[in-house]
């Protein structure tokens, strides 16, 4: 009769739900010095305090009707810029060499090229690179661009206008 009575005691203490206050937290560092959470407590374990309302209640039914679920392409927004030289600098050189170095962010990645605008019109073919030396510039003004292509030649990047001035010594 005992038996029956303390089973039965037993039975109902362990059906009986846990209310979410009346959990605990316990944390200890295991061997390798990383920090272990648990709700069973152990001889070297401390008991962690949390303020009242920090309970999360699980819900059976969750409505994931509202996520967005598909698989989303991450665009990578492509910047450059032109280095060298620095907007209404005057390069002087009188075989009117100059010298062009752009950057990109982030890195260049294969299948991209740039093309250089010499006052508004592309010089020479695209590369997979952002140096350029020309040769033979006029004197006088110049404006410079760099654009960034993609793979099918669509520009995804361009590069703030830079004005040069070409120095070379007269012949006169």
């Amino acid at each position: 009769m005992i038996k029956l009575l303390l089973l039965t005691l037993l039975g109902i203490t362990l059906a009986a739900p846990v209310h979410p206050k009346s959990s605990k937290i316990y944390v200890w560092r295991n061997e390798k010095d990383i920090l272990v959470f648990s709700d069973s407590p152990r001889a070297d374990a401390e008991e962690v305090k949390t303020k009242p309302g920090n309970i999360i209640q699980l819900s059976t039914s969750i409505d994931t009707e509202v996520l967005d679920i598909t698989p989303q392409e991450m665009l990578e927004e492509y910047e450059i810029v032109i280095n060298t030289p620095k907007n209404n600098a005057t390069i002087r050189d009188n075989t009117g060499s100059i010298y062009i170095s752009g950057g990109i962010k982030p890195r260049f990645k294969t299948g991209l090229e740039v093309q250089l605008l010499l006052d508004g019109k592309p010089h020479n073919k695209p590369q997979t690179h952002s140096m350029f030396s020309l040769r033979d510039i006029n004197r006088g003004e110049h404006t410079i661009k760099m654009l960034l292509l993609d793979e099918e030649g669509k520009v995804i990047a361009s590069s703030t206008s830079v004005t040069f001035y070409m120095h070379r010594a007269s012949t006169n």
